[in-house]
């Protein structure tokens, strides 16, 4: 009997020392759940720091520690305890979702897909692999899989953005016009994406429809630069809005000082039919440089469609010889004009 009482006495020692350090471990854990749902998120990681020197692998207090330190913004450490909390248990989806995320966070896009792909039940998986693939430039892939995670959740705002993004790049832009339209409608504070929403209808001839996104943008606090303005003065013209638009254009104009702006204007105003409006800009280049042959044949134009061809067809012979290249202008006086330079 004492021979047995000497083998057992070091387990009984073993078990005895181990429960108050399990005993410990928790009391702190507990007391950090305490402090974090108190919204007291220094204490918190200070009481699950505690718990870990106790118990090195509890999942939990790892787990909790990285939720603190994410409220926190200290998302590196955070990374570190969802890390060790993935260590401690491989096939946990939680920390699977959250690793993947922070991953693509950090633009590790090949490691946000290793790891979201060992959750086949997470709800982000195709979200993930879908952003992660737009940004690798992997187009068709980040179709399919940004379509699969719209289907589960159509009101992402972030994936029908980047869905649009991804048809953009594709230059599909017609397709991507939904996608940023419901993207724009769910975050209206995005200035930038109302913005880029402006440009794509822009460039799909809907002047009017940007001109409201344009506006939108700025109401958004978007950034008024020399840019935007030249982009929205242009979309006030195509849409019909003249005198508003020339006034964003010419304000450009007098900024930059290039005499292209004017000729620009000339032209745009001449396709919209306004061809008085267009004089007054062939009138200025005209001020600038007397032997501009264009502004003097554009000028001819107008004068042609305004009914006055006599005096449009001599500005035009005229500016033919301060320009020869003009000659392929002319054909006859009938159908000089067509569509201006």
């Amino acid at each position: 009997m004492k021979k047995l009482i000497l083998i057992c006495t070091p387990f009984i020692y073993l078990y005895t020392y181990a429960a108050p350090l399990n005993d410990s471990a928790k009391i702190y854990y507990d007391k950090g759940i305490v402090e974090k749902e108190s919204k007291r998120y220094q204490q918190a990681s200070a009481n699950f720091d505690k718990a870990i020197k106790f118990d090195a692998n509890y999942f939990d207090a790892y787990l909790q520690n990285a939720y603190a330190n994410t409220e926190m913004r200290r998302i590196d450490v955070a990374k570190n305890h969802f890390t060790k909390a993935n260590q401690i248990q491989p096939n946990n989806a939680e920390v699977i979702k959250e690793l993947s995320t922070l991953y693509y966070n950090y633009r590790q896009w090949d490691k946000a897909i290793e790891f979201i792909n060992k959750c086949t039940s997470c709800e982000n998986r195709d979200r993930i692999i879908g952003m992660c693939n737009f940004e690798k430039e992997n187009y068709m892939e980040a179709e399919r899989y940004l379509l699969k995670a719209l289907a589960k959740l159509p009101n992402d705002a972030q994936v029908n953005y980047t869905l649009a993004r991804n048809y953009m790049d594709m230059d599909a832009y017609r397709r991507a016009v939904p996608y940023l339209e419901k993207a724009v409608l769910l975050e209206a504070t995005k200035s930038a994406w109302a913005y880029e929403l402006g440009l794509l209808y822009y460039n799909n001839n809907n002047f009017r429809g940007a001109v409201t996104a344009f506006e939108n943008a700025e109401k958004a606090g978007y950034t008024v630069s020399n840019d935007f303005n030249e982009n929205y003065g242009y979309a006030l013209l195509y849409s019909g809005q003249f005198l508003k638009g020339e006034e964003k254009l010419f304000d450009i104009y007098k900024r930059k000082g290039n005499p292209e702006m004017l000729r620009e204007l000339a032209q745009i105003l001449y396709d919209q039919k306004q061809y008085d409006r267009s004089l007054d800009y062939c009138q200025r280049l005209l001020e600038l440089n007397p032997k501009d042959g264009k502004a003097l044949y554009q000028a001819g134009l107008s004068f042609i469609k305004l009914g006055k061809k006599d005096k449009g067809q001599s500005m035009c012979d005229k500016a033919i010889e301060l320009d020869p290249s003009l000659a392929s202008k002319k054909s006859s006086v009938g159908d000089m004009g067509g569509g201006g330079l």
